[in-house]
């Protein structure tokens, strides 16, 4: 309400400026009237040009308002997606971390029950381990138990050994899918910083489309007040003008009431006289006429150089190449190296080229996954700074959903 009674306020203030910029009306012959008509007929052309680059700016600042929008939504739809994400590889860790306590538990188990056997052949002395060979009644006796000492040896260390191939596996498992967590959780950050920029950049050119309307409203009110004005001054010059021509026929009027005077006292010079009067007459009613006046073998360069800063570290908000970048200013920089400017975040990269699909895909091309990017380096590989864990490394390109596949070069 406060911002609506300044906004009235100030418009009556700009109406009372605009007032102000003419002068009331102060000439008093036509020619000087003339001369200030022109001088606002010039006044109202500049208020027109002004009206019309207010409304071009303006409406130009309302497409810019309209693109950010749907950016925005994209956006948000972008950040839904990798929350989703994080919720389902959260479910998946803590799955594996279940699997990963029982194949621990049913290791430990298994090692107790071989240590029990060992012990009991081993630890109870030597007598106890031959009388397993001298309790044979035959040589082929003594055989099949030292044979069935070796299996149980064997089963107990096949057994182990799979139990921890399977701990090592649940491991390997548990560490990708915090790689994978980690990753997504990147690329949610970074989305959500572009849709901190894209609120801020939308909240000025809000405050820009405001002001042009200012402009728009100030333009017309002046064009309003130099229109007025040329009307004023137009009705006064036909006035003066109305004037002027009264003026000319009463003295028209009174110059043939004193030749009709003359006429009759000199009756006998008559057709002289007439002659003479006839030429003055044509002297007398010649009038000036007013003067009107008016007037790739390249996109392969450039993979080859992104793969030179594989095992460089990661660090968010950084476009170092050596010391240290996140994926949209790993990307950023090695096209930088090459002459070409891309947008600072990965969403703006993602519109940037050409859309390709992914089967067309060549080397130097930008992927983009939502809210994270690589550079395509052939072989359905990419290379790009994953997470702070791995830094810039080389992953399968099919690794998460592509968004798009854009072609700079």
């Amino acid at each position: 309400m406060k911002k609506s009674l300044k906004r009235r306020l100030y418009l009556v203030f700009t109406l009372l400026l605009c007032l102000s910029v003419v002068d009331p009306i102060s000439a008093t012959t036509i020619s000087d009237l003339k001369e200030d008509v022109k001088k606002n007929q010039s006044h109202l052309k500049n208020a027109q040009q002004k009206i019309s680059d207010a409304e071009e700016a303006q409406e130009g600042v309302g497409e810019e308002i309209d693109e950010m929008d749907a950016e925005l939504v994209s956006l948000l739809t972008d950040i839904e997606l990798i929350e989703d994400a994080i919720e389902e590889k959260e479910e998946d860790i803590a799955q594996t971390q279940i699997d990963l306590e029982a194949a621990v538990a049913e290791k430990d188990e298994q090692y107790e029950s071989m240590k029990i056997r060992i012990q009991f052949m081993y630890e109870k002395g030597d007598s106890s381990y031959l009388h397993i060979f001298f309790g044979a009644g035959n040589m082929g006796d003594m055989v099949n138990r030292a044979n069935y000492v070796e299996e149980l040896y064997d089963y107990d260390r096949k057994l182990l050994a799979e139990y921890e191939e399977t701990v090592h596996r649940v491991e390997e498992i548990q560490d990708r899918l915090e790689e994978d967590k980690s990753e997504l959780e990147t690329s949610r950050t970074e989305l959500q910083e572009g849709q901190q920029y894209l609120e801020e950049m939308l909240a000025q050119k809000k405050t820009e489309y405001e002001n042009y309307g200012v402009m728009l409203s100030k333009a017309k009110q002046e064009a309003a007040t130099y229109t007025a004005k040329i009307k004023q001054e137009t009705a006064q010059i036909k006035k003066l003008e109305e004037e002027e021509r009264r003026r000319r026929e009463e003295e028209e009027r009174k110059r043939k009431e004193e030749e009709e005077r003359r006429r009759k006292e000199q009756e006998a010079l008559m057709a002289s006289q007439d002659d003479d009067d006839d030429d003055g007459d044509s002297d007398s009613h010649e009038e000036e006429k007013p003067v009107v006046s008016g007037g790739s073998g390249k996109g392969a360069d450039i993979a080859n150089y992104a793969c030179k800063f594989i095992g460089n570290p990661y660090v968010a908000g950084g476009t170092s190449l050596t010391n240290g970048a996140d994926c949209s200013g790993f990307v950023m920089s090695v096209y930088k190296n090459f002459g070409i400017n891309l947008p600072r975040s990965s969403y703006a990269q993602s519109t940037v080229g050409k859309g390709v699909s992914y089967s067309e895909a060549r080397p130097g091309d930008v992927i983009y996954y939502g809210g994270h990017v690589g550079i395509y380096i052939g072989n359905g590989q990419i290379v790009h700074a994953s997470t702070e864990r791995t830094g810039i490394k080389i992953t399968s390109a099919t690794y998460r959903s592509i968004i798009t596949v854009r072609r700079i070069v």
